[in-house]
């Protein structure tokens, strides 16, 4: 079942796009790349059918004449309305494009997302309405009471509580570091023990860069608990974030998927 909590492609990708025809020429299509700051590559389509992708690096050494059809990339990436965010954000930033047309069941072009529609997307991620959330359901499970506070933490303060982090993921949190556009934190303050609740991709290409300290959400306890997520840190000797392992797949499967809709 789809988590109604996670944003979509929907969401953020821009609906009004630019694209090019099966028989518009090398000539035509360099032309308007070169008059624009904006485009560096069209969709291609026959009506509303995606059939292609066309680079600046595709009409390079393409006669002025050539057709798209001729020139084209006919293999292409593409997502779906529906898809999370964060899995078109691992197509996009594993395949190495900055863009990525956004079809529907029937392969018509309905959007396109980009680097920049997935950084809005992450930064947006943690809001407040949802740290309050997670302080109630600690609260509940643990018959205490919480409140939040909104501080820089020290990077060597923080226990995880994941294990691992994608590659992938991990280049896109440099670059929103690189930015300055990374979302907070969230941290659980236990009593002095601070739990990284969330951000662990984000305290990794932290340390990368050298970064010592970021902005969190704190949801500060009224006395020590014994928490799971503590527990489970222990259990997997999480003790500092030299202990988050990056892992990288050679293929992720969300790639297939998006190639499936573009054939169907």
């Amino acid at each position: 079942m789809d988590d109604p909590s996670r944003p979509t492609v929907g969401e953020y990708m821009t609906r009004e796009v630019a694209t090019v025809e099966l028989d518009d020429t090398v000539d035509e299509v360099a032309t308007r790349i070169a008059e624009s700051d904006e485009f560096s590559g069209f969709p291609v389509t026959d009506g509303r059918r995606v059939e292609g992708f066309v680079s600046a690096r595709d009409l390079l050494l393409a006669d002025d004449h050539e057709p798209m059809f001729r020139v084209m990339s006919g293999d292409i990436l593409v997502a779906h309305p529906d898809m999370a965010v964060q899995d078109a954000a691992r197509v996009i930033l594993r395949s190495g494009i900055q863009k990525l047309p956004v079809v529907d069941d029937a392969g018509h072009l309905v959007g396109i997302i980009s680097n920049a529609d997935v950084i809005r997307s992450q930064i947006e991620r943690a809001t407040p309405d949802k740290v309050e959330k997670l302080g109630r359901t600690l609260e509940n499970i643990h018959g205490i009471t919480t409140h939040e506070e909104r501080r820089e933490v020290e990077l060597a303060d923080l226990t995880p509580t994941q294990k691992t982090v994608y590659a992938d993921e991990l280049e896109g949190r440099v670059y929103e570091l690189e930015r300055g556009l990374a979302e907070p934190l969230v941290v659980i303050d236990n009593g002095g023990d601070l739990l990284l609740a969330d951000g662990h991709h984000r305290v990794k290409a932290a340390d990368r860069l050298g970064v010592d300290r970021m902005d969190a959400y704190v949801i500060v306890l009224d006395g020590p608990v014994e928490l799971g997520m503590a527990e489970t840190a222990a259990n997997s000797d999480l003790e500092r974030i030299d202990d988050i392992e990056v892992v990288d797949y050679a293929r992720h499967p969300l790639v297939e998927t998006t190639q499936r809709l573009q054939d169907e």
